[in-house]
């Protein structure tokens, strides 16, 4: 068999130190270090890098779920530090879970879009509590799917085109996030939804530290630099924090030229006490009681389809971006990841963070060369240090932390090369699934497009038999998903 296409950072030309052999028949035969072509101090870096990406999360999950202007139907907020506090935490616990159980480089937080549909269409209608309940059987569902074999058959049942195609729209995707973190575009007041910097040109100066990092990342990384998109990470935040100490820049939000999130300055303090009192604050079934039945089971839908199909997609682009998936697109203990995945959404619904799944900046690990779950126990013993050592989570800013997000969707992006676009049945869904990712910014929608695409075409082309009938049951799925609106609002005129 053909070994799958993957892009690796195998960078080192030079083995590295090994370690004891004692060491090395416990740990390197579990996370199957050597077999997967990797070495410990790939796995530590990947892993370090995968936290450096992905601190963010600490800071910037508070600021979505956290105050008072994520209030719920009882005017009620979740307090900001005790969302970091349990953000971190949840991070860490369900990160080492997962590079323990399935054994892979993927580390789970909060996810970003589930989050903020909480806080912006939930808690209008019900309490935080209540919420986070609909998050915890949502979780539930999805670990029932996992432990059954229904997750598993229905990513068995998806085209290899539309996998690759799946984790090329999530390279576009995350190269994407970056550009628009750090500002290299943005929307604009009129006219076409974005533009270049600020009215067409680069203004600031963290969007010009964020282009230097992009050089400086892709220079170390396409010269194969051991450790590259680390250093590069490093070495451009040594920049950010010289250039803020001169300039004395403020945040975005009262200076357009300013930092999109964290200002990069040494901390006057290095340790802080976490508090974790939202831990066990929710409520399972208040919702129902409150808004109904149906309604609520709508939000639990909703869940469902997005924390399922957001995690699928990223799973099968890193594990075909790690090298770890099958000709077939599928990768080692792969029911187990599905699981632990789902257990993340109950975990995060427990501890008031919203649903935890699988992050795709993982990605930027992995571009660093991690290919086993020790990096991912290295990201998440991290995660655990970020809830006491939070002053330090704000020292790197985003515009580093999305150079590094550019530089690996570049990678990704070699997935296309599986994509057989002269076969226009293949060529319109995959290409649809690609540019449906990042311009919705949601994985789930792109995933939803090109089933849907895949399905009909292939159907109207002469060719039904070739698509799984688990696909047209997902594609149903998706085009209710896709509907929901007018739906939900017949439900409520009922009401």
């Amino acid at each position: 068999m053909s070994q799958p296409t993957s892009v690796r950072n195998d960078a080192d030309p030079t083995p590295e130190p090994e370690a004891p052999a004692t060491i090395k028949g416990g740990l390197d035969r579990f996370f199957e270090i050597t077999a997967r072509g990797s070495t410990y101090g790939r796995e530590i870096r990947g892993g370090i890098v995968t936290f450096v990406t992905m601190a963010y999360i600490v800071i910037l999950n508070p600021l979505i779920i956290g105050g008072i202007n994520a209030s719920d139907v009882e005017g009620h907020f979740l307090d900001p530090a005790q969302v970091g506090a349990a953000t971190g935490l949840t991070a860490g616990v369900m990160t080492i879970l997962f590079g323990i159980v399935a054994r892979l480089p993927f580390a789970i937080a909060a996810g970003l879009g589930i989050n903020s549909f909480l806080a912006v269409s939930v808690v209008g209608n019900v309490t935080w509590q209540e919420a986070m309940g609909l998050v915890v059987i949502n979780g539930v569902i999805i670990v029932i799917l996992g432990a059954t074999g229904a997750r598993t058959a229905i990513f068995r049942a998806v085209p290899k085109a539309l996998k690759a195609s799946i984790t090329v729209g999530i390279g576009l995707f995350i190269a994407f996030i970056g550009f628009v973190d750090s500002g290299f575009v943005t929307r604009t007041p009129g006219g076409p939804p974005v533009q270049l910097g600020d009215a067409g040109s680069i203004t600031s100066i963290p969007t010009a530290i964020f282009l230097l990092g992009v050089v400086l990342i892709g220079i170390l990384v396409a010269r194969k630099v051991p450790g590259g998109i680390l250093i590069g990470i490093v070495a451009t935040t040594i920049v950010a924090i010289i250039a803020q100490s001169l300039l004395k820049l403020g945040p975005s939000f009262e200076d357009p030229n300013g930092w999109h999130m964290t200002i990069p300055e040494l901390p006057s303090q290095i340790f802080t006490v976490p508090d974790f009192g939202l831990v066990g604050q929710f409520d399972l079934f208040g919702a129902f009681e409150r808004i109904g039945v149906l309604s609520a089971t709508m939000l639990v839908f909703t869940l469902v389809f997005t924390n399922f199909f957001d995690a699928m997609g990223t799973m099968t682009g890193l594990a075909k971006n790690a090298g770890v998936a099958a000709k077939d697109g599928t990768f080692p203990r792969l029911r187990s990841a599905f699981i632990i995945e789902g257990t993340g959404a109950i975990v995060g619904g427990v501890t008031s963070t919203s649903s935890n799944t699988v992050f795709v900046d993982s990605a930027s690990g992995i571009g660093e060369g991690a290919r086993t779950g020790l990096a991912s126990v290295v990201t998440g013993l991290l995660f655990f240090a970020s809830t006491f050592l939070t002053p330090l989570t704000l020292v790197v800013p985003i515009e580093v932390g999305s150079a590094a997000l550019v530089v690996v969707g570049a990678m990704m992006m070699a997935q296309v090369v599986e994509i057989d676009f002269r076969k226009f049945a293949i060529a319109l869904p995959a290409f649809l699934t690609i540019v449906t990712m990042p311009l919705t910014y949601s994985i789930a929608n792109g995933i939803g497009v090109g089933f849907i695409s895949w399905a009909l075409i292939n159907a109207a082309s002469g060719r039904a038999r070739k698509v799984h009938w688990l696909l047209w049951l997902v594609a149903a799925g998706f085009a209710l998903y896709f509907v929901r609106g007018p739906i939900e609002a017949v439900i409520a005129a009922a009401g």
